[in-house]
């Protein structure tokens, strides 16, 4: 036992001293921190946009479904009321999804100007126009002027997010060297601002323009699709079900030590399962087989949420000791709606090998469940994105537009029970055995 304690002591010292130091600095790396912020501003549009295009596109084959009752009587009813009404319904998808990287190039340009405390929304103002200039720039069309806006949705996602940073950067070393206009003290902040970046927008325009053109002329292709051919690589490894299931274990890690797992894996995980959401959305409303399985929440709902959900149900069932069966009581409805810090610092699973071991097991069999459930058709691919707050197993549903994937969920979610319920009555024999020894030693 003193063996066990010295090399869990030892392993803690060396996530303490070592690894979790390297973790922070590159969870907090500027550009990093700024593109995880700046994509995290997206979630509202992207549920929003998600919402308009499942409405817009009912799950309906009206091949299939026949007035045969009054629930198909309301399925056929509408889609007949969204086909009259598409262009309306879909005004908030086309305005969200349709252009996200017009949001992305915003956000991540203010936050990383944010970080270097320059003036931020003038500063994001020249990113978008220069990134316009460079993505879609417009075109006359039968004598009207135009901007193509399937230029702007996640295939030029990842330009976005490269423009946005190196415009704040070369803004910044322009400022930074005095080559920029400078107004009287006497003028306001609020009306000098605008003035500092107008040197620095032009620079910006003519590198990007010039570059822009010059690889046209050359590679025959444009910045912003050289970008997404250059980062075509990390999208196929967002689809790797090792590279996911190593990113979700070491999150767990992360967790183990009281550390957010989640925010620490984010900035390499969040700017990849995002630019594979959108592109799905767009899929799905193009009517075409979508291409990503792991997408926005994915892995947390048919991973971390089940997990914590069988460590829940097990202590409702066979906790008997004050301390487990307390909490299980009062937090199971936050753990119904994802909500899982009662349990990670009540029960607690931090510096909780009891919780760990089975977390760690179940997160190795679950992935590969939900992936090859996906991959073999068994349920379908995530088509929107629904807030995460959304009780998992009608999550599962709503997200891929299948009733299939909530099967999938309670089946995982047995496995995982099976595993975690044994573990979780030993923590809890254990909790009584030391709340008597506690009480003898008073006495």
């Amino acid at each position: 036992m003193k063996t066990s304690n010295a090399f869990f002591d030892n392993f803690q010292k060396v996530m303490n001293d070592k690894i979790v130091p390297v973790a922070n600095k590159i969870s907090n790396q500027r550009h990093l921190a700024a593109l995880r912020d700046g994509l995290t501003n997206l979630v509202p549009f992207t549920v929003i946009g998600g919402l308009a295009l499942m409405i817009a596109n009912p799950p309906v084959n009206t091949q299939l479904v026949k007035p045969t009752n009054w629930f198909n009587d309301f399925l056929l009813m509408w889609m007949h009321w969204a086909k009259a009404n598409y262009d309306l319904l879909a005004t908030p998808y086309n305005l969200s999804i349709g252009i996200i990287s017009i949001y992305v190039v915003l956000g991540v340009s203010y936050r990383l100007a944010q970080h270097y405390n320059m003036t931020a929304f003038p500063n994001s103002l020249v990113a978008l126009m220069t990134f316009f200039a460079v993505a879609a720039p417009p075109t006359t069309v039968k004598g009207k002027l135009m901007i193509d806006t399937t230029q702007l949705g996640s295939n030029t996602m990842f330009a976005a997010i490269i423009i946005g940073l190196l415009v704040i950067e070369i803004n910044r070393i322009l400022i930074k060297h005095n080559i920029a206009i400078r107004m009287p003290k006497s003028v306001p902040p609020a009306v000098a601002a605008p003035f500092q970046v107008l040197l620095p927008l032009l620079i910006n325009l003519v590198l990007f323009l010039g570059l822009n053109n010059i690889m046209k002329a050359t590679l025959h292709t444009g910045l912003a699709d050289a970008i997404f051919v250059v980062f075509q690589p990390l999208m196929k490894a967002g689809a790797s079900l090792i590279s996911m299931t190593i990113l979700v274990e070491i999150a767990l890690i992360f967790w183990f030590f009281g550390i957010h797992g989640d925010n620490m894996i984010s900035a390499v995980t969040t700017p990849i399962w995002t630019a594979g959401l959108v592109q799905n959305l767009q899929e799905y409303a193009a009517h075409k087989p979508l291409t990503n399985i792991y997408v926005g929440n994915f892995t947390f709902i048919f991973g971390e949420a089940i997990v914590y959900f069988a460590i829940m149900v097990s202590m409702l069932v066979f906790a008997k000791s004050p301390q487990l069966k307390s909490l299980s009581h009062v937090a199971w409805p936050a753990t119904l709606f994802n909500i899982n810090e009662p349990q990670v610092f009540g029960i607690p699973t931090v510096m909780n090998l009891f919780t760990f071991i089975p977390s760690f097991i179940c997160l190795l069999i679950d992935m590969p469940i939900a992936y090859y459930a996906t991959t073999l058709g068994l349920m379908s691919k995530t088509a929107m994105s629904v807030p995460w707050t959304l009780p998992a197993p009608l999550y599962a549903i709503i997200s891929t537009l299948d009733w299939r994937a909530g099967v999938v969920w309670l089946i995982i979610f047995a496995i995982d029970f099976a595993i975690i319920a044994p573990f979780m009555i030993a923590y809890d024999r254990q909790l009584i055995k030391d709340n008597s020894n506690e009480t003898s030693t008073e006495k």
